[in-house]
């Protein structure tokens, strides 16, 4: 066998590559792990962590206003865009250097440059080549803008963490979960918020009726939604506005702040080599992996967001284990990846797993949907007008529970539980019998009585 500087070198230092390469240590490889910017990936520096502690920043001006039902009375707050950024930036700060103290514990060694793979067991960093034994990709994903005029006055998710002041008023254009968490935080925190999607609908892949009463919610809270819309150019005009020309608009063109894309986000392999040595990558620029992770080529591997399938960072963090499991652990190990939880950070948040009533007709003959739609406990003192969605998809013929939505406060910590009970195989039956847990939002799950039945050809 011949020698090798490392048996595992890990491209990427976000969540699946650190997890990887942690894992493989510990089975005793010798490893390398190569990041160009900061140690923790999108998830960690602008991504999941940052948005989240955004996310309750701008909950407070809700609970402020609701305070007044429940016998408080609350002077006018004020509130300082640059102090919530400094916080958020001192925290990520410290999670990052978490990160690549861990990788060195661990006993990897951690490089801070941009890597490139020369050939099936040779990457380059800062001029110098290293060969390994295995190449893990894991660099994740990046946004993705379209070219029109004047998309460089656009920000990012990339760059709406660090701008120096909140913008008063902002469009966003998209209509993913990026979007509507950000349409959700920057109206919390006190900006105008115009949301610009080119689909007929919020959240393409959700289940309809989620998707249906996000926008109801989100519409209560002054959030203006162009649905079938698209923008057709960006300028800057006097006192540094800039004025947007959106398509299908009879009244003119609008006047924001700040322009925010959140069209998506695509893999992250330019200037990876790939080309050069025959990694094979889809349509999108994903790199094709079978369910061990493994690349065309034998030694090169992938996880995470560059492979273009779920883009989560559990999943990232799953794959990345099965990959050093496979190669230096106790043998070859498959992601389990069948049902996998999700959340959108909106206001009100999402939680889901398992099938939408689309997918599940589209796989069963026979289904049974469980709905409700209700006022919550804490909203009959508030006198705040927003409704939770709780829904429940059951297979007709087995009655295992096939999907659950929750639109609504705490939807994706009662998700999670949830989606245990339904990994297992739960069935409608299993859910009734439990025991409610009163007073909660999340019994609703349990008592569901009243159901529609669907059939795939009625």
């Amino acid at each position: 066998m011949p020698e090798f500087d490392y048996q595992f070198f890990v491209i990427g230092g976000g969540s699946g590559g650190v997890r990887s390469a942690r894992i493989a240590a510990g089975h005793g490889a010798r490893v390398a792990i190569s990041e160009g910017y900061r140690y923790g990936g999108t998830c960690v520096i602008r991504g999941c962590v940052p948005k989240k502690l955004l996310v309750y920043a701008s909950h407070f001006s809700d609970d402020f206003a609701d305070a007044q039902g429940f016998g408080w009375s609350v002077p006018p707050a004020r509130f300082s865009w640059p102090q919530l950024i400094a916080a958020k930036n001192q925290e990520i700060a410290r999670l990052s250097e978490l990160y690549e103290s861990n990788l060195r514990r661990s006993g990897v060694k951690v490089l801070h440059s941009a890597a490139r793979i020369l050939d099936a067991h040779t990457v380059e960093v800062d001029g110098r080549p290293f060969s390994a034994q295995h190449i893990l990709i894991a660099t994740g994903g990046r946004p993705f803008v379209p070219s029109i005029p004047g998309i460089e006055l656009a920000l990012t998710s990339n760059e709406v963490f660090d701008l120096p002041q909140l913008p008063q008023r902002i469009l966003i254009v998209g209509g993913g979960y990026i979007a509507v968490e950000f349409a959700g935080i920057l109206k919390g925190l006190g900006a105008q918020v115009t949301l610009c999607y080119r689909g007929e609908q919020l959240l393409r892949g959700f289940d309809d009726d989620v998707r249906q009463h996000l926008h109801g919610e989100m519409s209560k809270k002054d959030i203006r939604i162009l649905l079938q819309s698209d923008i057709v150019r960006i300028e800057r005009v006097a006192a540094g506005a800039l004025q947007v020309e959106i398509s299908g608009r009879s009244q003119g063109p609008l006047l924001f702040d700040a322009v925010l894309y959140a069209t998506g986000r695509v893999p992250n392999t330019d200037g990876l080599g790939l080309a050069q040595v025959g990694v094979e990558v889809d349509s999108a620029g994903g790199v094709r992996v079978d369910e061990y992770g493994r690349t065309n080529i034998p030694s090169i591997h992938a996880v995470g967001d560059v492979t273009n399938r779920i883009a989560l960072t559990p999943v990232a963090i799953r794959e990345g284990a099965a990959v050093a499991n496979t190669l230096f652990g106790p043998g070859p190990t498959v992601a389990d990846l069948t049902v996998v939880p999700s959340a959108v950070f909106s206001q009100p948040p999402i939680g889901t797993v398992g099938l939408s009533e689309t997918d599940a007709l589209a796989r069963h003959d026979v289904i049974d949907i469980y709905r409700a739609n209700f006022r919550s406990l804490r909203q009959t003192l508030s006198g705040r007008d927003e409704r939770t969605l709780i829904k429940l998809i059951v297979d007709g013929a087995s009655q295992r529970v096939l999907g659950a939505h929750m639109v609504g406060a705490d939807a994706p910590e009662i998700i999670q539980g949830l989606a245990i009970a339904i990994r297992m195989g739960a069935t409608k039956a299993d859910f009734d019998a439990t025991v409610a847990l009163h007073p909660t939002t999340a019994e609703e799950f349990v008592t569901l009585r009243e159901k529609t039945t669907r059939t795939r050809h009625g």
